[in-house]
Formats: C-alpha cells, sequence, structure tokens
C-alpha cells in the first residue's frame, strides 16, 4: 500500500477519535445541565437550564473570537497570540477537530462556575462571566499547559524543573480553574437567604429531584470517557520498540483509571457520609463519583490502575472535609462545585505528581521512545522535579483565576448586575426573571404561578 494513502488513512481514523471524544465532552454539558437542575429548588430550575445553554452558545463566540488564540496562538509562554476568529487554520499544528475538542472544554469551565452561584444570580452577570472566563482566564491557563510553548506544559524545549507540569485532561486547567472561579463567586454574593438562621446554624437546602441528579452523573460519567481518554488527540501511534502496543493501549487504560477512581469515590463518600449523617444518600454520592473523576483527570493516563482506587478514595475524603469546613465558615454553594473542582481538582495535581509512572509519562508526551529520561512520581522514586512543577501549577492557577475573576465579580456587585434582590430570590428566579416555573403545575413558595401573578404581587 502506498505510504501516503496509509498516512492519509491514519490521519482520517485519528481525526474520527478526536471528533467522537469531543462529541463525548459536548454531552457533559447535557450531564452538568441535569446535574444543577435537580440540585437547585424547583423555582429555579429553568434558570439553571437556560445558564447551562448561555454557557454554551455565549463560550462558542469568545471561545473562537479569542479563546483558542490565547490558549494555543503563537506567541509566548504566557499567551498566545495568533488564530484569532480561527485565521489560518487548519495550519501544520491545529485543525477544525482539534478546536471543536478545546472548545468542548472551554464551555465546560463556565458551566462549573454556575452551579457555584446558582440560584441568586442575575442573568447579565452570566452573560458577563462567561464570555470572560471562556474567552479569556481558562485560554491563558491552557496556553501555559497544553501549548507546545506554554511555560508549565511538559511538551516545552525548556521544562519546568526538568520535568514541566502534567495536567494530562485538566484537573487544574479546567476543574480548578471553574471551581476557584465558582469560589469567589459564592464568597461576593453570599449565601442564599435562608441558608443559615439567625444562630448561623445551617439550613437544608436540598436539591428537588435527585432523578435528575443521578441521570446528570451518569452523563458526566459517560462523557468523561471522551474527556480523559480523548485527550491523547490521536489513537493510531504505535510505541517503538513494543509490539502490539501504541496509544490505544494507553487510551484503554485511561479509561479503566477514571472508572476506578470514579467508583472508589463514589463507595466511599456512600459509607463515609452514612456514618456522618446516618443515611444513604444518592445525591452525596454522586458528588462523590464525580469528584473522584475530577482528581484522576490529572495523571489518568500516567498512573497504574491501583493508583487510580488511592487516587479517588482520598478524593472522597478531600470532599466531605471541605464540604463540613464550607459550613464552619458559612460557606454556600449549592452545587459544592468549589469544593468539587476546585478541592478535588487540587488534589488530582499532586497526586499525579506523586504516583506518576515513568513508562506511562513518556507514552503519554514522547509517544513511547524509551531513551528519554523523564521525572516521575516521588512515591515511585521519580524526585522532586513533577512534584515541584505540580506545585507550582495548583498555585499559578488560584493567584490567576482570584486576580482575574475576583475582581470582576467584586465589579459586577458595585454595578448592582450580580445578586438579584432578597424578594425575587425568595419568589424564586424562574418566577421573577423568566415568566414562568419550569414545571408546568408547580406552586411555589411565593404563591404565584404566572408571571403576571409575580408583578400584581409585587405591586401590593
Amino acid at each position: 500500500m502506498d505510504s501516503s494513502w496509509e498516512a492519509s488513512v491514519t490521519d482520517s481514523i485519528n481525526a474520527i477519535y478526536l471528533l467522537f471524544s469531543a462529541y463525548l465532552v459536548f454531552i457533559m454539558q447535557l450531564g452538568f445541565a441535569m446535574l444543577c437542575a435537580g440540585s437547585v429548588r424547583a423555582k429555579n430550575a429553568m434558570n439553571i437550564m437556560l445558564t447551562n445553554v448561555v454557557d454554551a452558545v455565549v463560550g462558542s463566540l469568545s471561545y473562537y473570537l479569542f479563546g483558542f488564540a490565547f490558549a494555543f496562538g503563537d506567541s509566548n509562554p504566557f499567551i498566545g497570540a495568533s488564530y484569532f476568529a480561527l485565521k489560518d487554520i487548519p495550519s501544520s499544528s491545529y485543525d477544525y477537530s482539534f478546536f471543536l475538542y478545546q472548545w468542548a472544554f472551554a464551555i465546560a469551565v463556565a458551566g462549573i462556575t454556575s452551579g457555584s452561584i446558582a440560584e441568586r444570580t442575575q442573568f447579565t452577570a452570566y452573560l458577563f462571566f462567561s464570555f470572560f472566563l471562556t474567552g479569556f482566564v481558562y485560554p491563558v491557563v491552557a496556553h501555559w499547559l497544553w501549548s507546545s510553548n506554554g511555560w508549565l506544559s511538559p511538551n516545552s524545549t525548556s521544562l519546568l524543573f526538568g520535568s514541566g507540569a502534567i495536567d494530562f485532561a485538566g484537573s487544574g486547567v479546567v476543574h480548578l480553574v471553574g471551581g476557584i472561579a465558582g469560589f469567589w463567586g459564592a464568597i461576593v454574593e453570599g449565601p442564599r437567604v435562608g441558608r443559615f438562621d439567625a444562630f448561623g446554624n445551617p439550613v437544608k437546602m436540598r436539591g428537588h429531584n435527585a432523578t435528575l441528579v443521578v441521570l446528570g452523573t451518569l452523563l458526566l460519567w459517560f462523557g468523561w470517557f471522551g474527556f480523559n481518554p480523548g485527550s491523547f488527540d490521536k489513537i493510531l501511534v504505535p510505541y517503538p520498540h513494543m509490539v502490539d502496543q501504541g496509544n490505544w493501549t494507553s487510551v484503554g487504560r485511561t479509561a479503566v483509571t477514571t472508572t476506578l477512581a470514579g467508583s472508589t469515590a463514589g463507595i466511599v463518600t456512600l459509607f463515609g457520609r452514612r456514618l456522618l449523617v446516618g443515611h444513604w444518600d444518592a445525591m452525596d454520592v454522586c458528588n462523590g463519583v464525580l469528584g473522584g473523576f475530577v482528581a484522576i483527570t490529572s495523571g489518568c493516563s500516567v498512573v497504574e490502575p491501583w493508583a487510580a482506587i488511592v487516587c479517588g478514595f482520598c478524593a472522597a475524603w478531600v470532599l466531605i472535609g471541605l464540604n463540613i469546613l464550607a459550613l464552619k465558615f458559612k460557606f454556600d454553594d449549592p452545587l459544592e462545585a468549589a469544593q468539587l473542582h476546585g478541592g478535588c481538582g487540587a488534589w488530582g495535581l499532586i497526586f499525579t505528581g506523586l504516583f506518576a509512572k515513568e513508562e506511562f509519562v513518556l507514552q503519554a508526551y514522547n509517544s513511547g521512545k524509551t531513551q528519554i529520561i523523564r521525572p516521575s512520581g516521588l512515591i515511585l522514586g521519580g524526585g522532586w522535579g513533577l512534584f515541584g512543577a505540580q506545585m507550582v501549577e495548583l498555585l499559578s492557577i488560584v493567584v490567576w483565576v482570584s486576580l482575574t475573576m475576583g475582581p470582576l465579580f467584586y465589579l459586577l456587585q458595585k454595578l448592582g448586575i450580580l445578586r438579584i434582590s432578597s424578594d425575587e430570590e425568595v419568589a424564586g428566579l424562574d418566577i421573577s426573571s423568566h415568566g414562568g416555573y419550569a414545571y408546568d403545575a408547580s406552586q411555589e413558595e411565593s404563591g404565584a404561578r404566572f408571571y403576571g401573578e409575580y408583578l400584581r404581587m409585587q405591586q401590593q
């Protein structure tokens, strides 16, 4: 067979693999929507569903115009400065399928942040922060780690500490960014009305539909098989000196580590919360599963399956512990997004620095070439280089997102376009902002079923 024909077939299969992975990651947006809708009260279901759609449509435009250029454009180690509005795409480095895959990641970040400020945020504010987050804040971090000339990139010609930071599918780039942004949004807005009583004790505000939460979790689980294994970008890459092994082998192992971490975190959360609250809670288990997925996302391609179980076990306790601290400090996050994505994302970066296996690092970043030496996990004898780079990534993301999203939320609050009024919050965002409830037969606390009734009540 002609070599050019073989190359064309290989490129076609790799493109199909990447596009299919992009479709799986986009399904996660549906999972986020279901999870969010079930986790809020019924009077806010339409609002949270709409924000998930807005995250996608606004994020699409901002990432097309600016985000992809900042993330993958050629310029300097801090930020890219080419490919604006996909100018010169396809190029020798990137094509349209790669853009679509990265776009699906970008809109996921805004969805994470939306959960932290649910049930009390003006719709206009979503438009502002979603555009800014997906068009600027997130792409800059993506450039650091995923562009070949990023200052933290493991593919850079000048590796930080001789290693570069490993964040294969984005425990830091995606989840920690979204979690820290949500943290600042929730801090600036403050708790929901009635979340804590006059003595500062927490008041339960459970989501209204466990069915949607479970459905959303399982959809996210399905989508994560595009999120983590799909981050190899190419599946037909054979490893030299290894018979019948290539990226296809690593893709399968990555799917296994992802599954084991999420499953372990889910079962540990199930029993851990049973000991703490005295009953089996479906919503807690779902968040535990997601916490395991978030944590393994950084090192999914470079750790052994047994290490993924360790990752999930610790992620569950990180989530449980942070939720306890959140209540202690009167921090209100309806989706536990800051604790889940921020806390478990941070643990995922640390975990990779401890348990990454050199053989798998070479497969993920050097196509399996054995003549190269790279730092690996500290616990596996790989030295401090990788662990140090992981810690630098963690701290850099926290500082960067805090310096950008914190002031943005503060500015929106000062302009009066961040938080809704107490009356609107008690009535519910669906009736006060969107003209009616998500469920036709709903009878909410306010007593109003239609927008006209709500307006008449406001005038009394």
